[in-house]
């Protein structure tokens, strides 16, 4: 326990079958129990999480949409000396959002005062969840997550290309989320309290990697109090899973989703403006712009001189998109949950 709070990990692993081990072996003293999630990996990653279990009993667990009940099968395990392992594996892939819906629900199920999530491939060190934890435990937030982009050297680890895209996508989900102040979205390194993970439509988030913006999304929706630690970025010799050709235009649509679900549900918890003030800056945006466009490519023709004062009513549009939108993101900003930063 950490401060009187039981703690849960949740450790999902695609073809670790040479890592997850020593991040088992690296857990804190006060984890009390890691569910090593096997994402139906084609290597020997499900023995090596049951190398650190004494118990292999199978048990049928939830079954999925389709109605396999074979989708998950989870041994009931006893750990490895005092850490709890129950170890998890899944029929089919089912990605690392449902990887993680996976885990939040045997967490949720059990009890857990807060579940910590941690990769198994070595990019996150274990010594640091006492600092993801410490926001929750005090009060703080209600939900924290790891931030490689804090300054200071923490993205020094990070390669180039990682590290532009990390930064593009804190931009735009910035808007999406709501937490206008949080960087770094995709960072799966976590920790949740129990009443968020209970109060957030886990089964309604996406089963891949685009995960975190949905859910930073509905986290915002609950008012979900949320704290951005630093934390440093860590890479070795291991592969990504992730297809960028699939995993861009995939994220790029559930970041537009979210934020039109956000928005609809602020105006529908009686915040009723702010989709109003959006909607017509968006409007008046891009139809300032088609005007602006058209009145352009007219000055340039022979009539230049009859069409030329529709540039003061285009100007008037796009202004008035711009000012809407001002209105929109101000007031937006106002409303935003505590962001912590530590």
């Amino acid at each position: 326990m950490f401060r009187n709070h039981t703690v849960g990990v949740i450790l999902p692993a695609y073809n670790e079958a040479d890592r997850v081990g020593k991040v088992i072996e690296a857990m804190p003293e006060y984890v009390d129990r890691v569910y090593a999630i096997d994402d139906a990996s084609t290597d020997d990653t499900w023995g090596a999480i049951c190398a650190y279990t004494t118990s292999r009993e199978a048990i049928l667990g939830p079954a999925p949409e389709d109605g396999d009940p074979s989708e998950v099968i989870a041994a009931d395990g006893s750990g490895h000396g005092d850490l709890d392992v129950v170890p998890v594996r899944h029929a089919i892939n089912r990605g690392a959002g449902g990887t993680l819906k996976t885990g939040y629900g045997l967490a949720e199920r059990d009890g857990m005062d807060i579940t910590v999530t941690i990769d198994a491939d070595g990019q996150m060190d274990p010594e640091e969840m006492d600092a993801l934890i410490a926001p929750i435990v005090e009060g703080r937030a209600d939900y924290a997550k790891g931030n490689r982009l804090a300054g200071d050297g923490s993205s020094d680890g990070m390669p180039p290309f990682r590290l532009l895209g990390n930064w593009m996508l804190t931009l735009l989900t910035k808007p999406a989320s709501g937490y206008w102040r949080i960087r770094d979205p995709q960072n799966g390194y976590t920790a949740i309290s129990l009443e968020a993970l209970s109060a957030v439509d886990m089964a309604a988030v996406p089963d891949d990697h685009d995960y975190p913006n949905d859910l930073l999304a509905r986290l915002n929706a609950d008012g979900v109090r949320v704290a951005d630690v630093p934390m440093d970025a860590i890479y070795g010799d291991e592969r990504s899973t992730i297809a960028f050709s699939s995993f861009a235009p995939r994220t790029a649509k559930t970041i537009l989703r979210s934020f039109i679900w956000r928005i609809r549900r602020e105006g529908q918890d009686g915040k009723a403006h702010l989709p109003v003030l959006y909607v017509l800056g968006m409007l008046g945006f891009a139809l300032g712009l088609l005007s602006i466009g058209q009145t352009a490519w007219r000055a340039v023709q022979p009539v230049a001189a009859k069409v030329s004062r529709t540039w003061p009513g285009a100007a008037l549009l796009f202004l008035f998109g711009i000012v809407a939108s001002l209105i929109a993101l101000l007031v937006d900003t106002d409303d935003e949950p505590t962001v912590v930063r530590e």
